[in-house]
């Protein structure tokens, strides 16, 4: 079965071909416009996915050595996301679905980031807990199955992936600001000033009043000190990364311990990041759990992981009709 998947959620337009479950292809193409703006503006990001999504396809195919009468299936993201994005990505798709006669799958992207666990060794098994941590989302999730999902808890405001990126801005750094946070951090203190966590009751999150204490942090010490900043980025960073981490991890040990869950996934863009990498697998080692976590190319935006659970869903006949509409709240079930 030769199957073609399309990921346009956000900025990151993407493609990816299996074949008989294997990985043989993964495309994609950034969007270096939004660097200007500190952040993606939706209506420049569904505009270059019009530019590249056909490129990438193509780019795709060639890659794995077919062409697009040898395939068998076309799945894309339908949610959650920009939905101009999504449109893109939807209409090309369904078109390229419905003009070869060949079924069409449409995928929850968060799914999409859990079961990128699955395409390469090693792999959890079911059921197992994962933390989905991205610039959009950030959920604990038991993962009964591939299609039977349960979220535990997610952030009720800011995700932690925002929090990375909007104090990032606050320090300076250009954007995207979260892994230049991430690598000034490797030689700073995380213990040299403090900021709230954001773990609530249950097992969700909330990220804002980190976001605001930093921010009046800082005005209160450049107004005495306008370099304070500068003399201090490294400490900062590391101040910032371990306080959003912390409440991570936090969060994370209540769902183990409630659920008795051992094995561990992380997921999402933010699973790049060092600190909670290093502090993921510090707690582990304490606690005896199992951890997985998925290549970096896989923990990003990409069409793999879309391709990967539009496996799952092709082995269920869990198929979308051409009426299938894009949502950019599609929430995960």
């Amino acid at each position: 079965m030769n199957l073609l998947a399309i990921e346009s959620s956000c900025d990151d337009t993407g493609a990816a071909v299996f074949q008989n479950g294997q990985l043989l292809s993964n495309v994609v193409a950034g969007q270096a416009v939004h660097e200007q703006y500190g952040g993606v503006v939706p209506e420049l990001a569904s505009r270059a996915h019009q530019q590249h999504l056909l490129p990438v396809v193509t780019a795709a195919l060639r890659k794995a050595g077919l062409t697009k009468d040898d395939l068998d299936a076309v799945a894309v993201t339908q949610g959650p996301g920009l939905l101009g994005s999504l449109l893109v990505g939807n209409l090309f798709a369904k078109t390229l679905a419905l003009a070869l006669g060949k079924p069409l799958l449409a995928v929850n992207h968060m799914r999409a980031h859990i079961l990128a666990h699955f395409i390469r060794e090693p792999k959890p098994g079911f059921p197992f807990l994962c933390l989905t941590v991205s610039g959009g989302h950030t959920q604990l999730v038991v993962v009964r199955s591939a299609l039977d999902m349960e979220i535990l808890g997610q952030t009720i405001d800011d995700a932690a992936g925002e929090a990375f990126d909007k104090t990032a801005k606050l320090l300076g750094l250009p954007y995207p600001g979260g892994p230049r946070l991430d690598k000034l951090a490797q030689t700073g203190n995380p213990r040299r000033f403090a900021f709230p966590e954001g773990a609530l009751d249950g097992y969700n999150f909330s990220f804002s009043g980190l976001k605001t204490s930093v921010l009046y942090f800082l005005k209160k010490e450049t107004a005495a000190n306008s370099a304070f900043i500068a003399e201090n980025l490294p400490d900062l960073c590391a101040s910032i990364q371990h306080t959003i981490v912390q409440t991570l991890l936090r969060q994370l040990k209540k769902a183990v311990l409630a659920t008795g869950l051992h094995q561990v996934a992380l997921a999402g863009g933010v699973a790049a990041n060092s600190g909670l990498r290093q502090g993921l697998q510090s707690l582990a080692e304490a606690e005896g759990w199992q951890v997985f976590i998925p290549d970096f190319e896989f923990c990003t935006d990409n069409a793999a992981m879309v391709g990967q659970a539009a496996i799952f869903q092709y082995e269920a006949g869990d198929f979308a009709s051409q009426l299938t509409s894009p949502d950019p709240r599609l929430k995960l079930h």
